[in-house]
């Protein structure tokens, strides 16, 4: 397969050689740096407190900066993002708003609309919509409201307080378009939705990250004003970076202050400065005009437009943040040129993406789906060790963060642009997370996705004893271990794209990949019986217990899932190694070593060493937790959940060539199989072969799956019109219940929010729709096809009489959950739920929210909102299986098997 020719993947081309850096300026502002674990120098932990939104204008952050619609270098020394006011609200919309995690009555929620509309992978054109009302802004309201309402009650939005009744509100367009490498030209479009002129101050904003107030730097950079006309001209200093300037077209006012914490509003001290953070707010919203600089520099900057719109009018801002130095020459006169060219170019390269036959609608949601990845690149900061003791020039921190949260990851060191699960509700990386967001990242741009991985399991990142880090709020916490399963995918896709493998690549993060392995064997089998107790392992509230607390019953959970995974990372590192071998034999050995830990592990959880107890129980053919108590006794915990789903998982194929190809490790498997049947009998036949003469090493054996896909595919159970539900419905009417020291612990099914407290009570797996659960089970489908063939057939629905292939449930699948965010036949779309203005206004209805989960019988998008980190495989699935339900897309000669 010949490489793609756009001008687009030329761009790509050169920014992998280093020949032209076009993903130097990028998306990278966080939409949140305020009530961060980064942020957070209290004694006890209490981020959301410590550096609430109410101080987030006034102070200035240690670690990354935040802002709407934002850009920033890749170091994040220059940041510049969109301000508003509309002459009503009590201070500047520099940072959207949202509830702490205390604040939200499920947890912390953004309280703002807002929309990834385009990007291309290197951000040569970019395009951002925020919805920003004309009456003040309800914060008390939200906050006060949230904060009465109890778990059972639904979250109360910003479109619930009537602000955005009879359209008084501004739609606000920003675009980036590149005309170099250091030369970003910003279009600005102010639309008046409303039925009266309204006014509107809106202030593009320039500065500097702060790198001077903490002891580090000894050289503050600058800002100045050189030109007030024909165009207003800010010019930068920065020794790191060189000059630069920012022409904004006609002459609005410059205001200049300083990116200093105002230290006299916080906390009744001196400032250190004259002019601090909020100057500006100050100045607009007051009119306090001591509060700016009036010798017009500084480290913070604002052209101020004040504009009237006409009801029913748009405003067009034109500026260009660039290099260059065009003197008397107009810095405009090629704008709409290259702007042009750049949107043209963008549709060229995602015409080579997105499939020809999709709708319109549905090449819009796709479209989206990877704005929504590339616009959630964050610059990410965190030096835990300079965190923990303090910087030279601030008083140390309280003695007992030394001891608290995070002080085992002192080597940690972090300072790159990550993929971001949310840039609001999770602006911090989370390792199971990224490894979902590299597989759409991939399609686009293959050598992200392999830096995002390889970075993770690099020395300053993972720990000394092989752990990978969980995410900052507890590095330490258990992640399930899916970067092997990540790094096969994207090599594939990339292989199929690019026509040959990156081996580097996989053989590079193969190596590190062992000692997080290692890590597993070493840490997470308490009694060496391959059975895993991982804890939560993501699926936050999932148990009828806090499985990663000490049990209030003692003792300790064998856990299905943890087991499973475990299962599955064998096999994603034999396959790797599998690969390797076919040009390096000394790869051989490797492999027979991964196959024998699968054999091991999948043995265990049929039939459990000494007292016979396995995860699998015949009588109801599921896969449950097994608690262990203190005095010896043990039982299953009967809850019909993922967690009886996820050995489902642990399932590859072998190819007869590459057996063929390997002699030594055909040999030991033969052996195996032939002399050690106590090991082998619990788990699928690896003798018999299977369509195209291929063999199968699976947990479940043909029986298991065919029960297992009972519950799975019942719409009594398991199947929902939107995917696979993360508890069985069977849990509405039949709870399950455990009584422990006078206590009733339980579990319910909840399609919707929770309304437990477990993990801060802003996620659920009771019952919601989880898009990367839901992508392995269909990639597991397809695998488990592959070996049974067309003759294998089961019941879709359940009960329904209607028997499809595997292959073609999974297509169903697919297509179930990508109907999430498409039009249905009466043009509502499923993830909008009862919202009335995104069903039917112009204006809304085709704004697509991909969000954390989505209600298990609405479909409704539920959790964070912009999610489309996970959530964003949703592109993979349309590219793979369509749109259309009916739609039956035949077996490749060599199956995708959810590959490529």
């Amino acid at each position: 397969m010949s490489p793609r020719t756009t001008a687009e993947d030329n761009r790509l081309a050169e920014s992998a050689a280093r020949t032209k850096h076009w993903k130097r300026w990028g998306p990278y502002l966080s939409e949140r740096a305020w009530g961060t674990v980064r942020e957070d120098y209290s004694a006890y932990g209490n981020a959301w407190e410590y550096l609430p939104h109410d101080h987030a204008r006034s102070r200035a952050y240690r670690w990354n900066e935040d802002g709407i619609a934002g850009i920033s270098d890749r170091r994040q020394m220059i940041c510049f993002a969109v301000a508003l006011w509309n002459e009503r609200d009590p201070i500047l919309k520099e940072r959207l708003f949202g509830l702490t995690g205390n604040e939200g009555n499920h947890g912390e929620d953004v309280k703002e609309y807002y929309f990834y509309l385009d990007s291309t992978p290197t951000h040569s054109y970019m395009k951002y919509l925020y919805k920003y009302p004309q009456a003040e802004f309800p914060y008390s309201q939200l906050v006060e409201e949230n904060r009465r309402r109890g778990k059972n009650e639904h979250e109360f939005e910003l479109l619930d307080t009537s602000i955005f009744d009879g359209n008084r509100y501004f739609d606000v367009f920003v675009e980036y378009a590149k005309g170099d490498v250091e030369d970003i030209l910003i279009k600005i479009t102010v639309a008046n939705r409303g039925p009266e002129a309204a006014n509107l101050r809106l202030l593009p904003t320039l500065w500097f990250r702060n790198t001077w107030s903490w002891g580090n730097s000894k050289r503050k950079p600058s800002l100045r004003q050189i030109r007030s006309a024909p165009d207003s001209v800010i010019e930068l200093d920065l020794r790191q970076a060189g000059s630069r300037r920012l022409y904004c077209e006609g002459s609005p006012e410059l205001l200049f202050t300083e990116n200093e914490t105002n230290a006299r509003r916080l906390f009744g001290t001196e400032n250190r400065s004259d002019y601090v953070k909020d100057g500006i707010n100050d100045y607009v919203v007051h009119g306090a005009t001591d509060a700016v600089n009036p010798e017009q520099s500084g480290t913070k900057a604002a052209a101020h437009y004040r504009l009237t719109v006409g009801a029913g009018e748009s405003v067009e801002l034109r500026l260009r943040l660039t290099d260059a130095d065009f003197k008397a020459k107009s810095a405009f006169a090629d704008f709409d040129k290259v702007f042009a060219r750049r949107k043209a170019e963008a549709d060229e390269f995602y015409a080579t993406v997105i499939p020809s036959d999709l709708s319109p609608d549905a090449s819009n949601v796709m479209r989206q789906g990877f704005a929504g990845m590339l616009w959630s690149k964050q610059f990410y900061h965190y030096v835990i060790k300079d965190w923990l003791q303090g910087d030279p020039g601030n008083p140390p921190p309280p003695a007992e963060r030394l001891k608290g949260r995070n002080s085992q990851w002192p080597h940690l060191y972090n300072a790159d642009i990550i993929s971001m699960p949310d840039k609001w509700e999770y602006p911090w990386y989370a390792a199971w997370d990224l490894a979902f967001h590299c597989i759409p990242l991939a399609l686009v741009d293959p050598d992200f996705a392999k830096e995002q991985l390889t970075l993770m399991l690099r020395e300053w990142y993972m720990h000394p004893n092989g752990q990978i880090p969980a995410y900052e709020w507890a590095f330490g916490d258990v992640n399930p271990p899916v970067h092997a399963w990540a790094a096969w995918r994207v090599y594939k896709i990339d292989k199929k794209r690019k026509g040959k493998g990156d081996r580097a690549f996989l053989q590079r993060i193969f190596h590190k990949l062992l000692l997080n392995f290692t890590w597993w064997v070493n840490r997470k089998d308490a009694e060496g019986m391959n059975i895993f107790q991982g804890g939560f392992l993501g699926l936050d509230n999932i148990g009828v217990f806090d499985r990663s607390a000490p049990l209030p019953t003692g003792g300790y959970i064998e856990q299905s899932d943890g087991t499973s995974w475990m299962a599955m990372y064998t096999l994603n590192l034999l396959a790797i190694a599998l690969e390797l071998a076919s040009e390096e034999p000394s790869y051989e050995d490797v492999a027979s070593k991964f196959w024998e830990h699968f054999i091991y592990i999948a043995n265990a959880m049929g039939h459990r060493g000494h007292d016979g107890m396995g995860l699998w129980n015949e009588e109801d053919g599921f896969f449950y937790d097994v608690l262990r108590l203190p005095d010896g006794n043990h039982f299953p915990m009967k809850i019909r959940s993922m967690v009886g789903l996820i050995p489902l998982f642990a399932v590859e194929t072998l190819e007869p060539e590459v057996l063929e190809k390997l002699p030594d490790f055909k040999r030991r498997l033969e052996w195996f199989i032939d002399n050690r049947p106590d090991l082998t009998e619990n788990l699928a036949c690896m003798r018999t072969e299977g369509m195209g003469e291929r063999r199968l090493l699976s947990i479940a054996s043909q029986e298991q799956l065919r029960r297992i896909l009972q519950y799975m595919l019942s719409e009594q159970e398991f199947l929902s019109p939107f995917g696979i539900r993360a508890l069985s419905r069977f849990h509405r009417d039949n709870p399950y219940t455990l009584r422990v020291n006078g206590n009733e612990h339980r579990v319910d099914y909840e399609p919707g929010e929770s309304s437990t407290g477990l993990f801060g009570g802003n996620s659920n797996w009771r019952g919601p729709v989880w898009f990367p659960v839901n992508f392995l089970l269909v990639e597991s489908l397809q695998k488990f096809h592959h070996y049974l063939g067309e003759d294998f057939k089961v019941e879709f629905p359940t009960g329904s009489g209607n028997h499809l292939t595997l292959w073609e449930v999974a297509g169903e699948l697919s297509r179930r959950m990508t109907s999430i965010f498409l039009q249905d036949e009466n043009g509502r779309r499923p993830v909008f739920g009862n919202l009335e203005k995104f069903q039917t206004d112009p204006h809304w209805r085709d704004l697509v929210l991909f969000h954390e989960y989505f209600h298990g019988d609405s479909g409704a998008g539920v959790g964070a909102s912009h999610q489309t980190g996970w959530t964003g495989v949703v592109t993979k699935l349309m590219q793979q299986s369509g749109e259309s339900r009916e739609r039956k897309k035949a077996e490749p000669a060599v199956a995708e098997v959810a590959a490529d």
